[in-house]
């Protein structure tokens, strides 16, 4: 057990934001096609966060010319740049599934407002 716990703290050494279900978040993601590099931005809210240590991740959704775009990511990915939370939101429930049968209005998520 202590092996695995040395492993952990070997790879979780990225310093990540606090984040939950329901914020919109900004993922700078590296990508690599052919011999260049370039940071591309995947914009959207965090419908689900999963953490068990190195295998931690979060799925980030959002909707692109009309179509429902889902991508999870692993949280300690060596790919990810950097994780920007743009709003906090405010809700009820650990995973936001139901987002996905919402449409317009009906999809929106409260913001918490600061204290």
């Amino acid at each position: 057990m202590k092996r695995l716990q040395h492993i952990d703290q070997q790879f979780c050494t990225k310093e990540i934001p606090r984040f939950r279900a329901g914020d919109t978040l900004r993922v700078h993601l590296k990508i690599t096609e052919g011999d260049k590099e370039r940071v591309q931005i995947f914009e959207g809210v965090c419908i689900k966060r999963h953490n068990d240590g190195v295998n931690s991740s979060f799925t980030v959704r959002k909707v692109s010319y009309n179509v429902g775009v889902e991508r999870t990511f692993p949280l300690f990915s060596p790919r990810i740049v950097e994780i920007e939370v743009k709003t906090r939101g405010r809700v009820r429930r650990a995973k936001l599934y139901y987002l996905r049968e919402r449409r317009g209005k009906k999809a929106r998520i409260q913001e918490l407002k600061a204290n």
